[in-house]
This record gives structure tokens, sequence and C-alpha cells, in this order.
């Protein structure tokens, strides 16, 4: 049984100790093959530097690490290439630390191709120069691996101004691409996020986005496939099906994947599910964000449908939720539909998986509870239909609402707020929850599924008739042929005392 490769994106080190590798070879050598500049999104952890290096050594000739690998015999590894690569690992915080880490990126780089700059403390200029020397002395087309070309921005999301100069910096760095075209063989960048080609890439109008290319939607990741054979040995008894409910999800346009280091943080901790990649970041960030909104509608990130032109641009000036949601993986797509008369492109977004859903839920509610911790007594009360301890725990949760919530805005006034925190509640206890349920006659706001009962939930605010309003929609017909009991919840909530004023339900057999 081989070692698991945790945290090591190094392929050399990978084949070398005989950790387990999971072929992507016949999709660098596609990627090769057919782009000259191109760029691939994906979330945080998902392998994006393991396929970089795996590049790298190809174009260095390195055969013998690829044995039995698909590209060993279909690639002539004797046409070997200089490569610049750079990995933008470092301190942000600062331009001028930006800058001091991009000039000790491009010095590691001059030492391995045994070359050196004369323009030492400008980083464009060095790049410029270094692509140029590197074709010079090679006599060969350089080759450029950029990772994560985008966190100097990134890291600097919460600070506008910084994440602003950071960028301006970059765009002139990346211009040199552009200016030195006829020296470059193939170039590849990895992000988070995708930036508009105007506001970074300065006019490198070939360069080629392949986020969302249906044959390169597996290149970052784990198939169920993947699972089922490479992983076969370590699983034991294993439920596939939990695992895949836990972990997997996330859908480029193709086959949906795994996240690599939540596979192999659970393998190494005893399959023991947990949230290993979202504790692994820092998505704080979001809370900022979420207190630019102008009002919470949670639920409402079940239900959203985007454009192309939402799913791939990010701009610092204009951060918008969702998008930064999918980017960072937080939302993913679930289905897509084209128009062919208009050329207009939908996709359909949903959270990815239970790690996602229960770890996004307790961040949103954390800040609108100022931290109310979810009390796993919600599944049993409602397992057991247990009516009056469902009133009396979101009564005790609505009391804890941040008073901050309501001092520089009218959020309590909405029915989102509140929905938001009840399904933020219930979401983060990993419960199936559909929100904005549709029905013939209307959408529920929030329906729960839990084993053999099924709740129908209307909220309103300073408004009557909840209950009525869900009977007289006749929301239950929709759930009438499943054969379980079905709960209609009526709750009416009062925006001067900020909690529920009436609490109605009614049981369909």
């Amino acid at each position: 049984m081989k070692k698991l490769p945790i945290g090591i994106q190094t392929f050399k080190e990978i084949i070398d100790e005989n950790y387990l590798y999971i072929d992507k070879t016949d999709l660098a050598q596609e990627l090769i093959g057919n782009y000259k500049y191109s760029f691939l999104s994906r979330p945080r952890r998902f392998g994006k530097s393991l396929f970089l290096d795996t590049l790298k050594n190809i174009f260095e000739g390195n055969k013998e690490l690829f044995k039995g690998l698909d590209i060993y015999d279909k690639w002539d590894f004797e046409d070997v290439y200089p490569v610049i690569k750079i990995d933008w690992a470092g301190d942000f915080k600062t331009l001028e630390l930006t800058k001091e880490t991009a000039i000790q990126i491009l010095k590691e780089n001059q030492k391995r191709l045994d070359i050196e700059c004369e323009f030492q403390d400008s980083p464009s200029g060095c790049f410029r120069e270094l692509i140029q020397k590197a074709y010079e002395k090679y006599q060969k087309p350089v080759v450029i691996l950029i990772d994560e070309y985008d966190k100097p921005i990134l890291d600097n999301i919460e600070n506008p101004e910084r994440a602003l100069e950071n960028r301006d910096f970059l765009r002139s760095f990346y211009l040199m691409m552009k200016s030195n075209d006829a020296y470059i063989k193939f170039a590849f960048l990895t992000g988070i996020s995708k930036f508009s080609k105007a506001n970074i890439f300065s006019g490198l109008n070939n360069l080629e986005d392949i986020s969302l290319s249906r044959r390169f939607a597996t290149v970052c990741g784990y198939t169920q496939k993947n699972i089922e054979d490479e992983f076969k040995e370590y699983w034991g008894d294993t439920d596939l099906e939990m695992l895949k409910r836990w972990y997997n999800g996330y859908n480029f346009m193709g086959d949906a994947v795994y996240n690599p280091f939540n596979i192999l943080k659970f393998i190494k901790n005893n399959f023991m599910y947990k949230n290993y990649w979202w504790e692994s970041g820092n998505p704080y960030f979001l809370i900022t964000l979420l207190k630019k909104q102008k009002n919470y509608n949670i639920p409402n990130l079940e239900n959203i449908t985007m454009g192309d032109e939402l799913l791939n641009t990010f701009e610092v000036e204009k951060l918008k939720l969702e998008v930064l949601l999918f980017q960072a993986g937080y939302l993913t797509i679930e289905s897509y539909h084209n128009d062919p008369q208009f050329g207009i492109n939908d996709y359909k977004l949903k959270v990815p998986n239970l790690e996602v859903q229960i770890s996004l839920n307790k961040l949103f509610l954390d800040y609108l509870t100022d931290g109310e911790v979810v009390d796993r007594s919600i599944i049993k009360t409602l397992l057991n239909a247990d009516m009056d301890s469902f009133k009396n725990i979101f009564t005790s949760l609505f009391a804890s609402l941040a008073n901050n919530n309501y001092t520089k805005n009218n959020i309590s006034n909405y029915e989102g707020y509140y929905a938001s925190v009840f399904y933020a509640y219930l979401s983060a206890s990993g419960l199936d929850i559909i929100a904005e349920d549709v029905t013939n006659l209307g959408r529920i706001d929030l329906t729960i599924k839990l084993n053999n009962n099924i709740y129908i939930i209307e909220f309103k605010v300073d408004e009557k008739d909840a209950l009525k309003q869900i009977k007289e929609k006749n929301y239950a017909q929709k759930y009438l042929n499943e054969d379980k009991n079905i709960y209609l919840v009526g709750i009416e909530l009062d925006k001067k005392e900020k909690n529920i004023s009436k609490f109605e339900w009614e049981k369909i057999s």
C-alpha cells in the first residue's frame, strides 16, 4: 500500500518516495498540445500546484519519473525546454514586500537556469530579461508556469487599496509575457479567482481559460472512479456513499470530483468525518462581504443562477459574494443551460457537499448570532416531531441575535434575515433542507426532510396567517405521495421584539 502524499506538491518527491499518484498526464499532454497560453481556476488545496509541477518535469525531460504513467511512451522527453516557474508564496501585506518576493522568486529561477539578470531590483525588468536570456542560452523557447497568480491580491481582499496596488504591480509584471511572445513556447497560470483580462493581463488576449472546459473538468481533484479504483485498498468497510455525501460534489462542467486534501486527511485520521478542507483555510473574509450586504437571505445561496459574465470575472472594486463563493469553492455548478439562439449560458449553483454546508452555515450563524453554538438536539427534536421543543429552540436562538445587526440598518424588517438565521442553524446541523422550495402554486420558504417526517415552513414578519398561507396554497400537495408525516409550520415574527410572536402547526398523516 503506497504512502499518502498529504501536503506534498512536488511530483519528483511523490514518484521517488513511492507516494500514491493519480495519473493526470493524459490531460497534461492534451493541454500542452492544444494551448500556448492557458489559465486554470480551482479552489485552494485542489492539486493545482502538483499539476503545474508535473508540467515542469515533462518539459525538463525527466522521463524516468513518468514510467508507468499515460504520457511515458507518448511524449518526446529528449525535446527539453527551459522552464521559468513562479510560485507566489510569501508576505504580500505591502507593495514593497510583494516586490521583494518577486525578486527572490526570480533569483531562484536565475540560479536554476544558470542565468544572471542585470535588472536585479526591477521585477518586471528581470522577468523580461530572464525570458530573453533563457531563450538565447538554451536556443529553445521558454516555458512559463505561474502558480497562484492572484495570491498577492487575494491575501489582501479585506484591504481593497492594498489589493489594487498589488494588482497593478502584477499587471505590469505579466505584461512581459505579451511583449516577449516570440520567445515563449508555453505558459500556464493557476489561481483561485478569474480577473478580467483588461484589469490584470493587459492585452494578453490569447490567454485561454480552461476552468470550465469539459475536457479538463477533472484535471484537479479525485473522481469517483479514482476513489473506487486507485484508493480501493485503503477503504476497508468505509461507507462510500457517506464519503460521497461529505466530500464529493465539486463540479466544473464534467464528472464531479473530491477535494484531494479531504480524502487524504480522512484516511490519515482513521476515517473520521471532519471539516478538513474548511479548517485548513481562513474563510472569515466572507463576513466582511456579508457586512456590506443590504439584506441577508442566505437560503438564496441554494437558488443562484449566473451567466458567464459573473462566473468568469472578479473585480476588487466590485466584489460579489456569489462570485467569490463560487470561485473559492463554497458553491459549485449544479446544472447548466445554453440557449443556442442567443448564446446565453446559465449556471445553477449549489453548496457542493455536507462539509461545506455545515461549515459555511456555522460561519454565517456565528456572525448573525454573536457565536451561537449549534445544538445538535434539534435533530432529535425533529425526528420525534417534538413541536414544543422546536419552538423553544428557535425562540432562544432569535433571542441571541447580535445587537449590532440592528443598529445601522433595518434588516430586522426582512423575512429573509430571519429565514437566514433559521436556515443557517438547521443547515449547520447537517439536515436536508430545501430553501425556496418550488410548487405549482408558489414557493415554500423552507422544507426539511428527515427520515419519515417532512416539515413545510412559512415565515412572516409583522404579518399574520403564515400557517393559513401554507394551507391555502396547498404546499403539502407536492409531498403527499411520499407516504410520510407532513408538518405544516407557520412562524410569525415581531420586528420590535425581534422574536417569534406566533408559532402554529398542523400534522398531515
